[in-house]
């Protein structure tokens, strides 16, 4: 049974380091980690990208900023194809991953597939000897991040989870904050998700000939094709996601665990099923609450402002996409935050890196990668940080479907004598698909 310690320690030498656990006030500095090679900045890296609708489209086209895109894969042949047209004549294209990641000139592989996939996939390019770019959430279940732990043990790869608000400076101020003390003690984190859609019945047809349908499922239960299930509204069924709980939870719980620091321990949920054949199955309702080991308290809601709200004994801070408000952020004028090169801090600029120290080092999500590809240092968005966040949307998700408070051990990863909760923490794999 590994203990938190040896969690931290594992995650050093696989190339990803577990530093984000315990921020200190240097919290955005990176670590070196691996003694991988480091790559000049004019060094070509090959691209290979997997899983091409929609995000993962967004992520090529940010990656081919910073390297070559030689090869693309999806298991929609119109897909791919669109896709290469988009990046030129030159990459090769595939149906299944498992031949891009043979191919020696990619050094680097982007994930943007359905959650079922990312485990699977990101275990097995790590061992192509690929780093890799992954999209959240990183995880179906709590024990593929296990696994990951256990796959990658002698792996020195970098990997980022997309997770992107990490690298977002409204984000990254009010974590900062809240670390520095600016709120006072924490006391409570709400975040508000928005609701899960809602749709169905949905008729059976027949599979697309231009569509791998059974490549497509992977790990999941072998079902008729119904097209609501694949491509972007596969968010909407638990056999492959877990809905907004994983899908805005994966940035908006990522951010808060980041402020909390600390492990969850009892988790309760409150949620309404649709129960509808052949129709989306993510809950129609859904509130869950977290009692966290040093005494912070957060609940996840799905009506209200989507965002973040720190409350500390001292003031409050409001974070989403569009905003960054409370007193304490009104205070920076005047009492800005230490800095090693800046003696003020422009709340006017927070656009500008270059005018805000080293909390705005990181200028984009991508662009942190790959200066970590060539320098062999973590990324903003590692593994151990991304299995912790993603972990505690999981946990709500299971305290929902099972409808009552639930104790974690935040140290064995189990449900402490409750078999029932246990059995959540995993799922069944489709033979000829298994995670190993």
């Amino acid at each position: 049974m590994a203990s938190l310690q040896t969690r931290r320690d594992f995650f050093k030498t696989a190339g990803v380091s577990a530093a984000a656990m315990g921020l200190a006030p240097a919290m955005f500095v990176n670590t070196a980690v691996s003694q991988d090679r480091p790559r000049s900045a004019n060094e070509e890296i090959g691209v290979g990208a997997i899983g091409l609708r929609y995000q993962g489209t967004v992520i090529t086209e940010k990656a081919r900023q910073y390297g070559n895109i030689v090869a693309l894969c999806d298991v929609d042949r119109h897909v791919r194809e669109q896709a290469r047209a988009s990046f030129g004549s030159t990459p090769r294209i595939f149906e299944d991953y498992r031949d891009l990641l043979k191919r020696k000139d990619v050094d680097v592989v982007l994930i943007g597939t359905p959650d079922h996939w990312h485990t699977k996939m990101l275990i097995d390019a790590c061992r192509a000897g690929k780093d890799v770019y992954c999209e959240k959430p990183l995880t179906l279940t709590i024990d593929e991040g296990k696994q990951i732990r256990k796959a990658l043990d002698s792996q020195d790869r970098v990997v980022q989870v997309g997770s992107w608000q990490r690298s977002d400076h409204r984000f990254r101020l009010a974590v900062e904050l809240v670390r520095q003390g600016r709120i006072g003690d924490l006391k409570k984190v709400e975040v508000v998700l928005g609701k899960n859609v809602q749709g169905g019945p949905f008729d059976v047809m027949p599979v697309p000939k231009n569509f791998n349908w059974d490549l497509w499922q992977g790990q999941t239960p072998e079902v008729p094709y119904i097209p609501e299930r694949s491509h972007y509204t596969f968010r909407w069924w638990y056999e492959y996601s877990g809905g907004q709980m994983t899908d805005w939870g994966a940035h908006h719980i990522d951010i808060a665990n980041w402020a909390i620091d600390g492990y969850p321990i009892k988790i309760s949920g409150t949620a309404t099923y649709p129960g509808t054949p052949n129709g989306y199955n993510v809950a129609i309702d859904y509130f869950a609450k977290y009692e966290f080991d040093n005494g912070v308290e957060l609940t996840v809601a799905d009506t209200g402002r989507n965002g973040i709200m720190f409350t500390g004994s001292e003031g409050r801070i409001f974070v989403n996409r569009g905003d960054l408000e409370g007193k304490p952020v009104e205070d920076l004028l005047k009492n800005p935050l230490p800095r090693e090169k800046f003696t003020t801090y422009d709340f006017d600029n927070l656009e500008r890196p270059e005018r805000a120290g080293k909390l705005d080092a990181i200028v984009n999500h991508m662009g942190n990668f790959f200066d970590c590809l060539r320098s062999r240092r973590k990324t903003i968005s590692d593994l151990e940080s991304q299995h912790r966040s993603v972990s505690v949307c999981h946990l709500g998700n299971i305290a929902m479907r099972l409808g009552r408070t639930l104790t974690w051990n935040p140290e064995s990863e189990t449900f402490d004598s409750d078999q029932d909760a246990n059995s959540f923490l995993s799922r069944d794999q489709r033979e000829g698909f298994e995670i190993a």
